[in-house]
């Protein structure tokens, strides 16, 4: 395994120009383009983080596996959010360095061979397309709900599925999602879902199916993997908190990879994720600002001419551009004080992402704006 080189148009510092354009504006900017959480971190991850500085795993090298608490914690998540019986579906689970990590090396942590396809969403985050690149693979974009589009593709080793998506919110069905792992497993590739927004629905309390519902893989984490994050159904982002999940032969392969060059989510950090997983209640309050800042993103947008919706799931209301292009919208907005993604960023330059992970006193005053542009 070594890193080939990549290229992408993902680089936030192009949007340099629209913050300082923002930034004039009388009563500051306002940045909705990343979608890095503002809210505190649940007391009772505080409270855990502070209990484990000194314990022996803190003192000590942690687990790559993590402890037997975490591995329970996520096991019993995966039960009581997912409807997933780990163990019922062979799964295993290994804790990653954050999701970002996680995405980035997957296709080299897989050993997938030079030159091997990597299917992803035409639309998407883009750290897929740079993980593929940096493994020497090929990137091949479609939409993945249909694997009559990909399936007959040479080479094809691994299929990325998200969803919910960043950055359009869509939410595949357990139908779509068992379609997908059919068709992977007829040709032999690993599908691995993106599953992070998976509590961030809008449509009903429902979570978005999970890739190891036994619906979907038939009860068999064969040739399946599931990522996940606490960032943002907990706020926390800076503690790199994720997993891995799925097929015990591939994990197995990747835990020893990820040992030796040092992978490892220190062992305080590993005790804060647990209680972040215990907390069904800051997570359900959570929600709870987030369906109320989505709702007032699309009531502004809508009031300044854009035709937005409330997304199916994640954080973000993905919506087209008035003028048909990302860069002269994100100049519009800057104006206002407000800074936004550019859909350039994941496939296509005639939207733009309006991130909801912002303070409430922030998503208020840039509504504000958004209804005195028209």
């Amino acid at each position: 395994m070594s890193f080939q080189t990549f290229s992408t148009p993902y680089h936030w510092e192009r949007l340099a120009d629209a913050k300082k354009i923002a930034a004039q504006h009388s009563n500051g900017a306002i940045d909705l383009s990343v979608g890095s959480p503002v809210d505190d971190v649940p007391q009772s991850v505080q409270a855990a983080l502070a209990g484990a500085a000194n314990a022996s795993n803190a003192y000590g090298y942690p687990v790559t596996v993590g402890t037997s608490r975490l591995q329970a914690s996520i096991a019993q998540w995966f039960q009581r959010a997912r409807g997933v019986d780990l163990a019922a579906t062979k799964a295993s689970v290994i804790p990653s360095v954050g999701s970002k990590e996680a995405v980035a090396l997957m296709a080299s942590l897989l050993q997938l061979p030079a030159g091997s396809v990597v299917v992803q969403p035409e639309i998407s985050y883009p750290t897929y397309e740079i993980g593929t690149q940096l493994a020497g693979c090929t990137v091949a974009k479609a939409d993945v709900s249909h694997p009559d589009e990909w399936r007959d593709i040479p080479g094809v080793a691994m299929v990325w599925v998200n969803s919910p998506s960043n950055p359009t919110g869509e939410t595949l069905s357990a139908e779509t999602l068992k379609a997908i792992v059919d068709a992977a497993r007829d040709i032999g590739a690993v599908v691995v879902s993106d599953e992070c927004y998976a509590l961030m629905t809008w449509e009903g309390s429902e979570p978005a199916p999970s890739i190891l519902d036994p619906q979907v893989c038939g009860g068999d984490a064969s040739g399946v993997l599931c990522l996940y994050s606490l960032s943002k159904q907990s706020n926390m982002a800076g503690y790199r908190t994720a997993f891995i999940a799925g097929d015990q032969k591939l994990l197995s392969s990747m835990q020893n990879f990820r040992k030796q060059i040092g992978l490892i989510v220190p062992g305080p950090i590993q005790a804060a994720m647990a209680a972040g997983l215990d907390d069904d209640g800051a997570v359900a309050e959570q929600h709870a600002k987030y369906a109320s800042r989505l709702a007032l993103l699309v009531e502004g947008l809508r009031a300044a001419g854009y035709d937005a919706h409330m997304p199916q799931g994640a954080l973000y209301v993905w919506v087209k551009a008035l003028s048909g292009n990302c860069w002269d919208d994100i100049t519009a907005l800057a104006k206002l004080g407000i800074v936004v993604s550019p859909g350039e960023f994941y496939g296509d330059a005639a939207y733009l992402r309006i991130s909801s992970t912002a303070s409430d006193e922030a998503i208020s005053e840039a509504v504000s704006r958004l209804r005195s542009a028209q």
